[in-house]
């Protein structure tokens, strides 16, 4: 294994500890109520004034390119209607209130105020540091966003920088491999390692009917085998979208350097699987099918 393999693979697994960090307040009820409580429907309002407002009053367009694999249709149910209610600015004030509720309820005080979390917090915003802006939409709104003062909400900030980064890099990466966004997500779900296709067809606005028709054009393309399975091909195509994604994201990790993404690893992976056994990402929610 080359010695570039073996640094970007470095970096997929700190972000695969890091990325829930972030993640976690979507599946949480503070980050829904605290966006709830300016005015915004809850559910797909929420979460899409929530995830898009770095990039200011946009549209639904700007949104479903950013996001790539929602439906437009549905996108537009709730972006701009969402800015009729509220301003960008006061959805970026509520979501960091509810990152830090959400927090401190899953992770609890003496975790947040550990010097681990500092350490963390540092390690994640100075590998944050070599991220880059071009064609990164995402990333670079939040990028222009101040970090905040408490180390658990810092951390929380450079999890998203290095979330909304790596996805940033994906999205080119699924682009290059031909697949739409409800392909990408259908072919996600058939590792079993995803969330359910129900709760993709619900939180991204996709109808069975949908769901079947893009399913049965990975099978056309032999990415899918008649019980909805990945095929050979199918495996290869997503290792080779995520080998391109892990080069497109090797810079901020190469900018930490080895020792301390080794380091931003163990502890990220601590506090995530705290996460994980305080019940942050509902079981059923994910699973093939």
């Amino acid at each position: 294994m080359s010695l570039a393999v073996v640094r970007e693979s470095a970096g997929r697994r700190c972000h695969d500890v890091l990325a829930p960090l972030h993640s976690c307040v979507y599946f949480a009820p503070e980050h829904q109520n605290e966006i709830a409580a300016l005015g915004l429907e809850r559910g797909p309002m929420t979460y899409y004034a929530g995830r898009a407002a770095p990039l200011g009053m946009v549209d639904a367009g700007a949104v479903t390119a950013t996001f790539y694999n929602f439906n437009h249709e549905h996108v537009r149910r709730y972006i701009p209607a969402a800015w009729t209610v509220t301003t960008p600015e006061s959805v970026l004030a509520a979501r960091l209130r509810g990152a830090d509720r959400t927090l401190r309820r899953l992770l609890g005080e003496e975790t947040l105020t550990s010097p681990e979390m500092a350490e963390a917090a540092e390690l994640a915003l100075r590998a944050a540091q070599g991220c880059r802006r071009e064609a990164r939409p995402l990333y670079s709104a939040n990028a222009d966003l101040p970090v905040p003062e408490a180390p658990h909400l810092a951390l929380w900030h450079a999890a998203t920088l290095l979330r909304e980064h790596r996805g940033d890099g994906h999205l080119a990466a699924l682009a290059i491999a031909g697949l739409s966004g409800i392909e990408a997500l259908v072919l996600h779900n058939a590792t079993g390692k995803a969330p359910t296709s129900a709760l993709f067809m619900r939180t991204r606005g996709w109808s069975a009917l949908q769901w079947t028709t893009a399913r049965d054009r990975l099978r056309e393309r032999g990415l899918l085998d008649e019980a909805g399975d990945l095929t050979g091909s199918g495996a290869a195509l997503r290792g080779e979208v995520e080998a391109l994604t892990d080069r497109l994201d090797a810079a901020p990790y190469d900018h930490l350097g080895p020792d301390a993404t080794a380091r931003l690893t163990e502890l990220a992976g601590r506090f995530t699987t705290a996460l994980r056994a305080a019940g942050a990402f509902p079981a059923a929610h994910f699973g093939k099918g």
